[in-house]
């Protein structure tokens, strides 16, 4: 997991930021990005693809991650201009805002994907990385579990779409939430599936 952070200090690179995005899928809510530079990999700790750890498990991570980082950045784009550029553009904006939140420049970002980011930060895209790179499954674990408080936040705001437990994907409960009451102001009105509904009873 840190041969990538390893190839990179041989070539010169001390501020190694890996960058990541939670939240392309959702009908509701933001795509949030984080960006992670680690002075020495912390390789013990377990970190590895937020998709692969349970929420428990990723809690207790972003407390060792933020505790051995010498940065964290983390950047949000929300669902109004989701729709006004499209989520590619719009998760690789999050990227870029994350990296703009490091308190620490990074000379090299490794980026999860095969798209880059708008920087002069010299990048480095690693198809799968977050499964490849502790740097980026790091920012994986920030992103997705930041962007998942802020669901369960959205969740008392309305109720009626079970944001808590759905984080925004399109379950088979949130789907009949959005046929009965249409979409709330935290939807993408972009997204099939939240593309013209209308709300039969009032928020």
């Amino acid at each position: 997991m840190d041969s990538f952070e390893t190839d990179a200090r041989t070539k010169g690179f001390h501020a190694v930021a890996g960058v990541d995005e939670a939240g392309r899928g959702p009908l509701a809510g933001p795509v949030t990005a984080a960006a992670v530079i680690f002075t020495s990999v912390p390789t013990r700790l377990g970190i590895k693809d937020s998709k692969t750890l349970s929420p428990k498990k990723r809690a207790s991570l972003v407390f060792d991650i933020y505790r051995h980082a010498a940065s964290v950045g983390v950047g949000f784009v929300w669902p109004a201009e989701i729709d006004r550029i499209n989520i590619l553009r719009a998760s690789l904006k999050a990227m870029v805002k994350a990296v703009e939140g490091l308190s620490v420049r990074p000379e090299l970002l490794l980026i999860d994907g095969n798209f880059p980011v708008d920087s002069e930060i010299e990048q480095k895209l690693i198809v799968s990385g977050d499964s490849l790179s502790v740097s980026i499954a790091a920012a994986s674990i920030i992103a997705k579990t930041i962007r998942d408080r802020v669901m369960e936040s959205y969740g008392l705001l309305y109720p009626r779409y079970n944001f808590a437990q759905n984080k925004g994907y399109p379950t088979k409960e949130h789907l009949e939430a959005l046929e009965r009451f249409g979409p709330s102001p935290i939807h993408r009105l972009s997204f099939r599936g939240v593309l013209k509904k209308e709300s039969t009873e009032p928020l």
